[in-house]
């Protein structure tokens, strides 16, 4: 199979966030051997996202899009008879193959879409920002990520957050000539986690994860500083959540927002199976380039694991699916 074997090299291509240039420029090659006008769009250094379209032909209104890099660690392929493994495989080089895959075969029927693959998703979206400056005039985004090929009525939003606290340093021994840093913020993050959050009937619950926890000197050490990363999972707009943040952390530490995607509803189609993507995408950095859908291969359950992998049913079932929403979207 073509997708599968197209897969293996996108997987075997280390493409960690920051080293996406290799990805790229074979991505760029193998598109132009392949019939399109592949072009490279500069990001940072040897980094560039890929625009490919159809030499001749008008700009598309359709285009299909997702992301190069992945997390670590690289994890090369590996097959097995109903799935491919590895790094990317479904987070999204498999989706960048069934795209690709999708793509060809809507040329031959005279449907012409563009292909936009992008660096950074995975940390700050850096590809998608540059690509909204030059969006090429289409109609319809079709993103890709792991939703075992439903379509996504919504995708959460993030909301990071650094709470910092501040005491002052003494002896062990003697704690109440100094101020522990540490207690305050324990007692900031579990207010924080008694705080109720928002929630929706359908796009679910907002969600708390504290994911890093920093301070102290030594154990014999009053601490004076002490600080926490907090990740948010948003289900609408963040504002009130934010001030909620600060006056329940009042008197204890501050905090810094340091990052907000914003939650975003998509279009979605009746007869298609649906989800609610719990996940962030690049999406809201790119509302240059048409009205949203958000579909792909894979399960989001194992992106990110090391047992990463791609069901290869999924795989040709997601070139399908593809080309229906793309035939469905040019015919009207």
């Amino acid at each position: 199979m073509d997708i599968v074997a197209l897969t293996r090299q996108l997987v075997d291509i280390e493409s960690i966030t920051g080293n996406e240039g290799p990805v790229g420029d074979f991505l760029q090659s193998e598109l132009a051997r392949r019939g399109f006008q592949a072009n490279k769009m500069a990001v940072e250094g040897a980094r560039h996202n890929v625009f490919a379209t159809s030499p001749g032909q008008p700009r598309p209104d359709i285009v299909f899009s997702t992301h190069m890099d992945t997390v670590p660690p690289f994890i090369p392929s590996s097959e097995e008879a109903t799935r491919v493994l590895g790094r990317g495989t479904c987070d999204a080089k498999g989706i960048i193959a069934a795209q690709v895959v999708a793509a060809e075969q809507l040329r031959r029927e005279n449907i012409f879409v563009g292909l936009l693959f992008l660096v950074g998703e995975e940390r700050d979206s850096q590809g998608a920002k540059v690509a909204n400056k030059q969006a090429y005039g289409s109609k319809f985004l079709i993103n890709g990520e792991p939703t075992e090929n439903r379509v996504a009525l919504a995708s959460k939003g993030s909301l990071r957050a650094e709470v910092r606290a501040e005491g002052r340093m003494a002896h062990s021994a003697y704690p109440e000539l100094g101020d522990s840093a540490i207690d305050k913020l324990i007692e900031a993050l579990h207010r924080l986690r008694a705080m109720p959050l928002p929630s929706h009937p359908e796009y679910g619950d907002c969600t708390l994860n504290i994911g890093v926890i920093e301070g102290g000197r030594a154990p014999n050490v009053i601490p004076d500083k002490a600080k926490a990363h907090l990740l948010y999972r948003l289900i609408g707009p963040a504002e009130e959540l934010r001030a909620q943040i600060e006056r329940t952390v009042a008197g204890l530490a501050t905090v810094e927002f340091t990052l907000e995607i914003p939650f975003v509803r998509l279009r979605s189609f009746a007869e298609l199976p649906t989800m609610v993507a719990k996940f962030t995408t690049d999406i809201p950095a790119l509302n240059a380039w048409g009205q949203p859908l958000l579909l792909g291969p894979g399960s989001i359950h194992v992106a990110h694991t090391p047992d990463e992998h791609i069901e290869k049913a999924q795989l040709q079932e997601a070139v399908e699916r593809y080309c229906a929403i793309a035939r469905r979207l040019t015919h009207g």
